[in-house]
């Protein structure tokens, strides 16, 4: 679904049938002292769209931490990410599971060519 911040989410979730007026994030699960309430506004901010349009992996499980920032004025988006089939936690959500992706036949290939392109 699309988000107020024009991005497209499948966390994001809107329902405006009938009078109803909801909006939500349902990745993020609301600990009392640990996340603060998602609001519409961190959309913006939100690099989950990106993370899902980069990593398209089904084993890719996602967790969002909203916190305050230095004296309650601002919002910090943080983001988790871990892989279910191998049970490790993912340094960068962008580019996945490095054992899921050394399991993919010529993307080793992709890798060692962006690693040249970087280098020259």
């Amino acid at each position: 679904m699309r988000t107020p911040a024009g991005k497209e989410c499948r966390f994001y979730y809107q329902d405006y049938n009938r009078g109803r007026n909801v909006q939500e994030c349902r990745l993020v699960t609301v600990v009392p002292g640990k996340t603060l309430p998602w609001k519409i506004n961190d959309c913006q901010r939100c690099p989950i769209p990106d993370i899902l349009n980069a990593n398209a992996s089904s084993d890719l499980a996602l967790e969002l931490t909203i916190q305050p920032q230095l004296f309650g004025l601002g919002r910090k988006i943080m983001v988790g990410a871990s892989c279910t089939r191998h049970h490790i936690e993912i340094k960068d959500p962008y580019i996945g599971c490095p054992q899921c992706n050394a399991e993919k036949p010529g993307l080793d290939r992709f890798i060692q060519a962006l690693e040249q392109d970087e280098h020259e």
